[in-house]
């Protein structure tokens, strides 16, 4: 319950934070330019809170329906307006300012996502080391020559630091056809050596999974060593004699080569016994083991009460760290928005042309867990969520449908090549072409949703 309600909570800051820069872009460009405003809006329905402000009396509104907003202006297409102020309804300006108000919403939203990045950089992002871990055969990775203990250092000269750099630069190119990707890593034995990846038809297996484990790319992980930390009073380890520093050497006469390997032992053996053999000093003991069975994920697995001891410093070798002055950061973050942007756009268009599946759209189920996940994880996190929605909110309002930003600069676009204004009849069947593309959007992230709650 503290889980959904935290997911809530995040999803509701983060589209708030949003709404109100892409809002305030419209709003404020609007201001500056003459134009008068009657209304600012976070959210539709029935207002939960407003206020009037300034010589215009403008109205802001915190409405109870959380997915959306809106600038009301003055336009007589609406209402009936004072001739002594038609100079200011938005009808009535040029081009050029209808233009600059309507694209100000989304331009804010890629700056918004700039400053999400420039604060990321300058706080410091940590990252895992991309090193390869153990290869299955078959794989894409054993076709590309991948071995254990290689670190991927560029991916199509692309610098790759963590694993989510190589995440990225891969799934960009798995958008090309045919797209043979040259990776240069550093070998085991630090020898700079050249692999390859045949990403052709990669989208098409991937269906929303990991991008990793679809081309068989494991990362290392470091092993910690079989200690025990501490025990539960009241668990299976404490009653078979375990206590706090025991190295656990091997159970039934399978040695123990770290603790991710024990816990693996113990969860497949709920309720069974286990010899166990422990170094304690300079003694070797023998002991058994019993775990008790608890679930885990809709799964029976066996479980002890033992906590394990982790060696302050045993991931600094597989930890990365980028950080930057606050001059480099904006440029940076200048260049990963861009980055981003254009990877958004493209799997949109590979979407429409049945390259990429739809079931890489995410509903407000999915954004909302990722809100909590993310804000759990810390600031960085939250903010490079914030970042990756703030881009996609900006690329899809630019996208030229009828009732988004950029299905109105199309019919200003219209409006400018033909010398008029497209008549109200043929807005007005542009709005309703609109609402039902918009409609198959939102049942297509709806059901995705649900289809991942049940995954």
């Amino acid at each position: 319950m503290i889980t959904v309600i935290s997911s809530v909570f995040f999803f509701i800051l983060a589209l708030g934070v949003l709404i109100a820069f892409h809002e305030y872009g419209h709003f404020w460009v609007a201001r500056k330019l003459g134009v008068k405003v009657l209304r600012f809006s976070i959210g539709f329905g029935r207002p939960l809170w407003k206020t009037t402000r300034g010589a215009d009396e403008t109205e802001y509104v915190i409405a109870a329906i959380p997915l959306g907003g809106y600038v009301r202006m003055l336009d007589e297409r609406e209402a009936e307006v004072d001739p002594r102020e038609r100079h200011r309804a938005f009808n009535v300006q040029s081009l050029g300012t209808r233009v600059a108000i309507v694209a100000a919403g989304p331009i804010f939203n890629f700056l918004l996502a700039i400053a999400a990045y420039w604060l990321i950089f300058v706080i410091g992002v940590t990252g895992v080391k991309p090193i390869v871990g153990e290869i299955s055969p078959h794989t894409l990775a054993a076709q590309g020559g991948f071995e254990q203990g290689d670190r991927i250092v560029m991916v199509n000269e692309e610098p790759t630091a963590t694993w989510q750099n190589v995440v990225l630069v891969l799934l960009d190119e798995s958008l090309n056809e045919d797209a043979i990707v040259s990776v240069s890593v550093e070998d085991a034995s630090g020898e700079a050596r050249k692999r390859t990846l045949d990403m052709s038809g990669v989208q098409q297996e991937l269906e929303g999974g990991n991008l990793l484990e679809t081309l068989g790319l494991e990362p290392l992980r470091p092993r910690i060593p079989a200690v025990v930390e501490s025990v539960a009073s009241d668990g299976a380890a404490a009653s078979a004699g375990i206590i706090a520093g025991d190295r656990i050497v091997s159970a039934d006469g399978t040695v123990m080569q770290d603790w991710g390997q024990w816990v693996a032992y113990v969860r497949a053996r709920p309720g069974k016994s286990i010899d166990v053999e422990v170094e304690r000093g300079d003694e070797l003991l023998v002991m058994q083991v019993v775990p008790t069975s608890r679930e885990d994920n809709d799964e029976v697995v066996g479980y002890i009460g033992a906590m394990v001891a982790v060696p302050e410093d045993f991931a600094d070798e597989f930890r990365s760290v980028q950080r930057y002055s606050p001059v480099q950061a904006v440029g940076v973050a200048m260049v990963k928005t861009w980055d981003m942007s254009v990877l958004t756009l493209r799997m949109l268009v590979n979407m429409v042309f049945g390259e990429v599946s739809l079931s890489n759209i995410s509903g407000p189920i999915s954004i909302a867990k990722y809100a909590g996940h993310s804000a759990s994880a810390g600031l960085v996190t939250f903010l490079t969520f914030l970042a990756i929605v703030s881009i996609s909110l900006g690329v899809l309002n630019l996208l030229p449908i009828p009732l988004l930003d950029g299905g109105h600069l199309l019919f200003y676009a219209i409006e400018f090549f033909k010398g008029s204004p497209l008549s109200d009849e043929a807005q007005m069947l542009g709005q309703r072409i609109g609402v039902a593309l918009l409609a198959m959007l939102m049942v297509v992230a709806i059901y995705n949703d649900i289809a991942n709650l049940f995954h």
